[in-house]
């Protein structure tokens, strides 16, 4: 560990919304994979102003050149950027444990029929509240989302405090939400206006073609224009089995990635979800583009869609994030979860203990995510003029002593349970492992009901 993080350059007399002062252990996120040791971080006005040693602050306190809103201690605690959850689909909560032991395509089946059922607007509405409820209580402060009826969805989630990026999702057929593509479309031109209005964190516009396989060349091409003239970026399956991978050979003569290359998706920021089964052509073509893959590997596990070869994507020059996918596939939204199971898969893919380090991991879950969504230069790492997206670890435990390693620890050790706080924007949005915007009892009652469970207290015998 190191002792510092460059020079911080007070005015005479200071004034800060927040201290979060004399962290343990500050888990930067920068190159060169930094951890500070007694380390305060100074928030206001949701940006961080400064990375300063802690009795550096402690003097000022004293002296009164720094004056502060509140300082909250963090004796005993590690600071983090919170994660970038670089796939998921957050309503899918209310649909968890719905389509079981089922591969990719028998999962789509189960799952669009219960889709048809349960979620429409007040059920995604429910369902990303709950879905971002887990997230935020887990650490995540950003999620790239895919969902229907998206404007529900972003009121849902960022209403628990969420950075909350998710947009038009588009088919060729209609849908579970049964929308024409006409209706798609207008939504896609309302959109940067619906996101304003909900007042969350900022985020990027965004246009969510579901797969290739389920939007031809024409509408993908359609969907690249739009982009381009509006300046969203795009977000798709593709690849995320043989089988997918064989319908879209069968049906368009090519692979996903290649026809999303021929239609210009690439050419706009683009990530794509899994990226399971890519070959030599498509890894150079996404590559080329810097687009992003967001590696799923629980997902991919569970519904036994292959497994990813972290070090063949990464030397072909690809941006590999971390997601969890949704709670229908996955069943959870940890990510810490999702970085031990990277790390592990890469180890077992290649036979090598040391395929990937523990600093690469967190920084895909982190500040890997935050670039592949064009927020890099707001989040993803704990520095001055960075937001404060941070989460708070009880570093106090028995799994995480001794810590003579941080990232190692993140990765191997540490868990949802260790997240005390998370910030957002520099607000709370978990304070003492409780969530500060909404009622988590009312939230939790409000999904039962949804989906015909009573809530418990209720039952009687």
């Amino acid at each position: 560990m190191t002792d510092a993080l460059g020079a911080h350059q007070p005015a005479a007399r200071e004034r800060v919304d927040l201290i979060c002062h004399d962290a343990d252990v500050v888990v930067v996120c920068d190159d060169a994979g930094t951890a500070l040791r007694g380390t305060s971080v100074l928030i206001t006005g949701g940006m961080i102003v400064g990375v300063v040693p802690a009795a550096e602050v402690s003097a000022r306190l004293a002296a009164g050149t720094l004056i502060a809103g509140e300082v909250r201690s963090m004796r005993r605690r590690l600071i983090m950027p919170g994660f970038v959850n670089s796939h998921t689909h957050l309503p899918m909560t209310l649909l968890r444990g719905v389509a079981e032991d089922l591969d990719l395509q028998g999962f789509l089946t189960r799952v669009w029929a219960a889709e048809a059922e349960l979620m429409g607007p007040a059920g995604t509405r429910i369902g990303a509240r709950l879905g971002a409820l887990e997230a935020v209580r887990a650490g995540t402060t950003t999620a790239l989302d895919m969902y229907f009826h998206p404007i529900a969805a972003h009121e849902g989630a960022v209403a628990v405090g969420l950075r909350h990026v998710i947009g038009p999702v588009f088919f060729d057929f209609p849908g579970p939400d049964n929308l024409t593509w006409a209706e798609r479309i207008t939504l896609a031109h309302e959109w940067p206006a619906a996101v304003a209005a909900t007042g969350g964190a900022a985020v990027p516009h965004a246009l969510m073609p579901h797969a290739p396989f389920t939007n031809g060349p024409a509408r993908l091409a359609e969907l690249a224009e739009l982009a381009g003239a509006t300046g969203a970026m795009i977000h798709t399956h593709a690849s995320e089995n043989d089988a997918e991978n064989d319908q879209t050979q069968r049906d368009f003569g090519t692979s996903p990635v290649r026809m999303l290359a021929g239609c210009g998706v690439l050419d706009r920021r683009c990530v794509i979800a899994h990226g399971v089964r890519l070959d030599d052509v498509d890894r150079s073509l996404l590559a080329a583009a810097d687009a992003a893959v967001a590696h799923c590997p629980g997902s991919n596990m569970k519904l036994a869609s292959g497994a990813l070869h972290w070090p063949r994507w990464r030397e072909s020059g690809i941006r590999l994030t971390l997601g969890t996918d949704g709670c229908a596939s996955s069943n959870d939204l940890d990510m810490f979860t999702a970085m031990r199971q990277a790390a592990s898969l890469a180890r077992l893919t290649t036979a090598d203990p040391a395929a990937v380090s523990a600093v690469d991991i967190v920084r895909a879950a982190t500040r890997e995510g935050a670039h592949a969504l064009g927020l890099g230069h707001l989040i993803g790492m704990v520095a001055a003029g960075m937001a404060a997206d941070l989460i708070v670890l009880d570093r106090d435990a028995p799994h995480l002593t001794p810590l003579r390693d941080p990232y190692t620890a993140l990765v191997w050790s540490a868990g949802r349970g260790d997240v005390v706080d998370v910030l957002v924007d520099g607000r709370w949005a978990v304070r003492d492992r409780v969530a500060s915007r909404v009622d988590e009892q009312e939230v939790l009652s409000a999904a039962r009901s949804h989906v015909g469970q009573p809530d418990i207290a209720s039952v009687r015998p």
